[in-house]
């Protein structure tokens, strides 16, 4: 405990703040925050703000994929949505789950007719932060293709999309003629996170789907969900989608599940017993 004469005051807490990130314990001076905490929370505020207003350097992008060895990287293509710019993108959130005219008239000069000719397509989108993108596709796909190596499906080329939300995956791998898509898009940036990745699975993607016919895994950075655990869950739910033919609430992940749990009842502990 510090001295009553000390300008700050500790909280009792703070052994606590070696197992979060979150901003607990910070202690006090008098009835305010100490300095150096809020310093830092207007630095994470701006941090925040910046990753959503940062462009993504889609060019960049494209080579950091083709030095990561990630499939069909040499015909990346880079899209835009509907939205024409930052400002609209943020004030129209319609606008950018839609392709714009140009970039729906290119995937459509090429869009296959009958079967689906790709089992699989990844789409990356700025979302909120292409800050996350910009750090974490790339190493993160490359953890994905060492997983999904032996399972020989057919992959689509990796597509770009600026400005785009989660559902434009859907128009995307509607037109590329993929049985699965998945979504890989920054995450709305958190006072201490403003790097996080999320990944949008659809099966069988169309304009029109809702929330809840996708999977989500969300927070994947080093700091959070690690490329190599998120590649295993990713990789757990496209197996378990593949063979049931389905995306959703209908399909959870069992992955770090007990397998002897699961075939358990379940016991009410009120009823207590050894």
């Amino acid at each position: 405990m510090a001295k009553r004469d000390a300008p700050v005051i500790d909280n009792p807490w703070q052994t606590l703040r070696r197992f979060t990130a979150a901003r607990i314990a910070l202690g006090r001076a008098g009835v305010s925050q100490p300095t150096a905490p809020q310093l830092a929370f207007q630095l994470a505020h701006a941090q925040a703000r910046d990753a959503v207003h940062l462009a993504l350097d889609a060019e960049l992008l494209r080579r950091q994929l083709i030095d990561a060895g990630i499939a069909g990287a040499e015909d990346c293509r880079v899209l835009d949505s509907a939205a024409p710019d930052r400002l609209i993108y943020l004030q129209r959130p319609d606008l950018g789950r839609r392709l714009s005219d140009l970039s729906r008239a290119v995937l459509t000069d090429s869009a296959p007719a009958g079967e689906p000719i790709a089992d699989l397509a990844f789409v990356i989108a700025d979302g909120l932060s292409s800050l996350a993108i910009a750090r974490h596709a790339a190493p993160f796909l490359a953890a994905v293709q060492q997983r999904i190596a032996q399972r020989r499906w057919r992959q689509a080329a990796p597509t770009i999309v600026r400005q785009g939300r989660v559902a434009i995956g859907d128009e995307v791998g509607s037109l590329l003629g993929a049985r699965m898509v998945v979504v890989l898009i920054g995450e709305r940036p958190g006072l201490s996170s403003p790097d996080s990745m999320g990944l949008y699975l659809s099966w069988m993607p169309r304009v029109g789907m809702t929330d809840a016919e996708r999977n989500c895994i969300s927070n994947v950075r080093p700091e959070g969900l690690r490329y190599d655990e998120a590649a295993g869950k990713l990789d757990y739910l496209l197996g378990e989608a593949f063979r049931r033919q389905l995306t959703g609430v209908a399909l959870k992940d069992e992955s770090g599940a007990d397998a002897a749990a699961l075939t358990q009842p379940a016991r009410n502990f009120l009823l207590g017993g050894g």
